[in-house]
């Protein structure tokens, strides 16, 4: 295995070197900069955490709060789904920055994250499934600990966060069918474990789509999504006819509910898309079995990869300067102040849209 004298002795350079550059605690020329990288990939090194840890007072970890059970994430199968990508994105996210990511799972999210803060396994925190007044944001704050959260609190100010606009997405899909006619909307929002959960993305969907129905004159009614064939057969079984008849047309705002949609539709007689039109909201980038349907992406890249450099970010903004403390005021002054990222949704596939059937 590789030392930190054999990375010098192929750079060049003197061990004291190497290890600025790879904490970045002084400058160093870019030329010396690129001969220890090259030396470092050469020699596949890598430093041990604890003495890195012991030299820079830091991990160079970041910790993805992923809290499960408990209602934590909804339906089982796409809760899963879209956990996965999120940790491949933040993994890679934060090798990027030179961090790796420790994945923290907890049935109790406030706990869970407690133990990571407090244990200084990681220099902050990334955390996923957010509620509108998440107890994990209290706990971070009360230990002053870094983080950045994917999904929009209710205090908009209180930490560094990034979120699709949900309530503009649900705005924007029953609009573009009321554009073509649809009248009859069905806005099958997250799973009803979420909505009691406060879940962010659940309300602001749901809110979004009661103000797309007011803005385009279309009856939206709201009903709630779930991640099994069988109990979707029977919710659109269920769904009742409004004033101007059965609704044509579904908003499903869920990662892989939409399958099921469509299946059950079929078995009812309805074809999707000549007899009900069906828009996605929150599917997968690149989920080629979705891509026939009008939908709204979940950018998962982008909100991963935000996510870690914001939480990174924060914790550079609290880092002690040559043994000077640096105080929560302090942090949260100009430079370090929290920044929120909300991302505005694309529509795709809007040639797929049908006008209700006479």
């Amino acid at each position: 295995m590789a030392s930190i004298r054999d990375v010098a002795r192929r750079a060049g350079v003197a061990p004291s070197t190497v290890s600025y550059v790879l904490n970045g605690d002084r400058s160093t020329t870019e030329e010396t900069r690129q001969r220890v990288r090259e030396a470092v990939e050469a020699l596949d090194y890598h430093p041990r955490a604890g003495a890195r840890m012991l030299r820079s007072g830091r991990t160079h970890v970041v910790a993805l709060a992923l809290p499960r059970g408990g209602g934590a994430g909804g339906p089982a199968g796409g809760r899963h789904t879209v956990d996965g990508r999120f940790a491949i994105e933040t993994a890679d996210a934060a090798h990027r920055l030179g961090y790796d990511l420790l994945l923290a799972t907890s049935g109790d999210k406030a706990s869970g994250l407690r133990r990571v803060a407090v244990s200084g396994l990681a220099d902050a925190a990334v955390i996923m499934a957010v509620d509108l007044e998440d107890p994990r944001i209290e706990v971070v704050r009360e230990l002053d600990f870094p983080a950045a959260l994917i999904g929009r609190p209710a205090d908009e100010a209180v930490l560094p966060w990034i979120d699709l606009d949900w309530e503009q997405a649900a705005v924007l899909a029953v609009r573009e069918l009321a554009l073509a006619g649809h009248r009859e909307v069905v806005y099958l929002g997250s799973a009803e474990e979420e909505v009691r959960a406060r879940r962010s993305a659940a309300l602001y969907g749901i809110a979004g789509a009661r103000r797309g129905g007011r803005e385009t004159g279309a009856a939206v009614r709201v009903a709630h999504a779930v991640d099994d064939p069988a109990e979707t057969a029977g919710l659109l079984r269920r769904l009742p006819a409004g004033p101007a008849g059965p609704p044509s047309a579904l908003v499903v705002q869920h990662p892989t509910a939409w399958s099921h949609v469509v299946a059950a539709a079929g078995a009812l007689g309805r074809r999707v898309p000549e007899d009900l039109a069906v828009v996605v909201i929150g599917s997968l980038p690149g989920d080629s079995s979705c891509a026939r349907l009008p939908r709204i992406e979940l950018p998962v890249p982008a909100m991963g990869s935000t996510a870690v450099e914001l939480a990174v970010e924060d914790a550079d903004a609290r880092r002690p300067a040559k043994g000077r403390g640096r105080s929560r005021e302090q942090a949260a002054a100009p430079g370090g102040a929290a920044r929120q990222v909300l991302l505005a949704p694309e529509f795709l596939g809007g040639d797929a849209l049908r006008p209700p059937q006479a």
